[in-house]
């Protein structure tokens, strides 16, 4: 994967968001009816923010990790054609559980 070419620095995340559904079996749903979706997949992370004495604080997220996302934010990144979006891990509003 062209994204484990980039390796996000302290609390950061980059994250893959989800793909939108732009048709549901024969009908075709238009633009302006989707939402910006607010999922996605942890592809990296960085090693973790530091605290007041500057030791590092471990990482809560992992790649893989499903993720439920802010509508606004991050910085948006374009690795080989492929949109990410760079997150604080702070920003980051719950993960998903896979079950």
């Amino acid at each position: 994967m062209a994204a484990r070419r980039l390796k996000p620095l302290f609390d950061r995340v980059l994250v893959q968001r989800a793909e939108m559904i732009q048709k549901i079996g024969s009908v075709y749903i238009p633009e302006s009816a989707q939402s910006k979706l607010t999922e996605g997949t942890v592809v990296a992370t960085g090693p973790g923010g530091r605290n007041h004495t500057g030791e590092t604080v471990a990482m809560t997220l992992k790649e893989g990790d499903k993720v439920l996302l802010p509508e606004y934010g991050g910085d948006k990144i374009e690795i080989d054609s492929v949109e990410y979006t760079l997150y604080r891990e702070a920003e980051i509003l719950g993960v998903l559980d896979p079950k």
